[in-house]
């Protein structure tokens, strides 16, 4: 059996399905790979399952491999040089279509939780200082019939726009760098980021992460959103810069943000751990069991078919 390495523990029916077809180690750790431990497991293993957080850059593609193939446990692979892995003739894939719906689900929990200051309310309440109903307690703000900007409108940013459109009556722009067709929800396309800003009541980041989009979203494009909009990331935290983030928020340039991922993860900057109008979550975007397994099973697809000889179905180099 050929010899794999999954980079932390995963659901009981996903390790049941590997050890069916692989000879598995499964690494009981919390923390991903370092440059040098990523390095050694393409050393080592016939094939590498990782995860967000596994630094595999281009040095671990360099020298002799006995690793002849990635199956990524995630849609998002920045933190896999895909360029350096085809170079050394490593296929990488990844798990695009079973994150779709849970991720949208996050983005819209985000959503309202910020606008409604559901976190602020259950602090509040966990603290003892709830006093009873009040006509002006907590006042947050209406989302059915708002206008959400959606960054990136591929599957995850659709998904989105169906939950906002149909669930909640909400007008859809979105900026995306191609031209997007054939939607089966009435959207409007912008043709710049700034416009997008200017417009939406909410925006919500879907893009990828990487390179192309580090910082995508920092001073200046938070005070084109505006004093009256939130953001919403539910993609990758470098996309925007932190920082300028915190500083929006601190002195209300922008109302409000809702965030499940972060910059620097897992550490996330102390100011925004210190604001009540940015609601934090701790990356639960496909944090379902049903999900998580299904993730394994798609990376197990792509193994079986690298053993067997056949394409990858979701290789992404």
């Amino acid at each position: 059996m050929k010899k794999l390495l999954v980079t932390r523990p995963m659901t009981a029916a996903t390790e049941a399905a590997l050890r069916e077809r692989f000879d598995v180690t499964i690494l009981e750790r919390t923390q991903g790979l370092s440059c040098d431990e990523a390095a050694q497991a393409m050393r080592d293993h016939d094939a590498v399952m990782p995860t967000l957080g596994d630094r595999f850059g281009a040095e671990a593609f360099r020298g002799a491999l006995r690793c002849k193939v990635i199956a990524n446990f995630g849609a998002g692979f920045n933190h896999i040089d895909v360029a350096a892995a085809a170079a050394a003739g490593i296929p990488v894939s990844n798990t695009p279509d079973a994150v779709t719906e849970a991720t949208a689900d996050i983005a819209l929990t985000l959503i309202l939780m910020t606008a409604r200051r559901a976190g602020e309310g259950e602090r509040l309440l966990r603290r003892g200082d709830w006093i009873g109903w009040q006509p002006t307690q907590l006042l947050g703000r209406h989302v059915s019939g708002k206008t959400v900007g959606i960054i990136g409108m591929g599957r995850i940013g659709k998904a989105i726009a169906r939950r906002c459109h149909f669930g909640f009556g909400m007008d859809v722009v979105f900026h995306n760098r191609s031209t997007v067709s054939a939607l089966d929800l009435p959207a409007r396309q912008l043709a710049s980021l700034d416009e997008l800003l200017a417009t939406a009541d909410f925006a919500v980041v879907a893009v990828p992460g990487g390179a192309h989009t580090r910082h995508m979203i920092g001073a200046a494009e938070l005070g084109r959103l505006g004093r009256d909009g939130i953001l919403i990331n539910i993609a990758r935290g470098d996309i925007i810069d932190e920082a300028a983030l915190v500083e929006a928020l601190q002195q209300g340039r922008i109302a409000g943000a809702g965030l499940d991922v972060y910059e620097h993860e897992p550490r996330v900057s102390p100011g925004l751990l210190e604001l009540e109008n940015v609601t934090l979550l701790p990356h639960l975007g496909t944090a379902a069991e049903e999900v998580r397994t299904e993730m394994g099973l798609r990376a197990l697809r792509n193994l079986q078919a690298w053993a067997e000889g056949r394409s990858l179905p979701d290789r992404v180099n």
